[in-house]
């Protein structure tokens, strides 16, 4: 087979370039480049302005939520309504160092014990007078019948309380499964779920009407059958 002609084979190099037309190359290159990067600028501002305009806005709606709730005043605790409250204003407070008949059951203030009843939950009775003065402390007595809630119905009680300023025990022959006490106050309730143990928390737990509240509720005595 015969080459080419000489002139075929030289149109297939090729063609170098002037050096004005090089120039006018890379000066394309780059100017793509330049546009890349602009492009690619653009977009990350693009994506800092939305990030930041979400963020904003974000915390707008923080900030509104705390102003609202900072300027939302909290109900009066005594106009808490609580359906069969019952109340004894005027209770003495003395030290005593002999047993107290009380009116009610458990008691709810009175003359009581110098030294005062850890707050925490007990499997047994514990003594009144020393749980008495945990109730001027600021602390609620809820107790229940044995022979009318069991464990299972405890520990659903438990779970409704405080972890503070509260005394849990058995207390036999209750008119009602629970009774929820505060210095001068008690309410009977019907059963762990009952509304108005969380309405008594509210209005009487660690409550300013104890002769004195915040008052330590622990430092005192461990009545047995303490478990918690």
């Amino acid at each position: 087979m015969n080459p080419p002609p000489e002139d075929a084979r030289e149109s297939h190099r090729p063609q170098k370039l002037t050096v004005k037309q090089q120039r006018a190359a890379d000066r394309e290159v780059k100017l793509a480049a330049f546009r890349r990067t602009q492009a690619r600028q653009k977009r990350n501002r693009l994506i800092a302005i939305v990030t930041g305009s979400v963020a904003a806005v974000a915390i707008v709606g923080l900030l509104i939520g705390f102003v609202v709730t900072s300027a939302t005043p909290k109900p009066d605790p005594s106009s808490i309504a609580i359906d069969g409250l019952e109340t004894y204003p005027g209770l003495t407070a003395n030290h005593v160092t002999t047993p107290v008949d009380y009116p009610q059951n458990p008691p709810v203030g009175g003359d009581h014990a110098a030294v005062w009843l850890n707050c925490g939950v007990y499997s047994q009775p514990v003594p009144n007078e020393n749980a008495v003065h945990a109730l001027e402390h600021g602390a609620v007595w809820v107790a229940y019948d044995p022979a009318k809630l069991d464990a299972a119905g405890v520990d659903a009680l438990r779970s409704k309380l405080p972890d503070s300023y509260i005394v849990v025990s058995p207390v036999s022959g209750l008119d009602s499964p629970i009774v929820a006490s505060a210095w001068g106050a008690q309410v009977a309730l019907d059963s762990p779920g009952d509304v108005r143990l969380g309405s008594f928390l509210d209005r009487f737990w660690r409550s300013n009407d104890a002769p004195e509240p915040g008052a330590a509720c622990t430092g005192g005595i461990d009545a047995p059958g303490r478990v918690a």
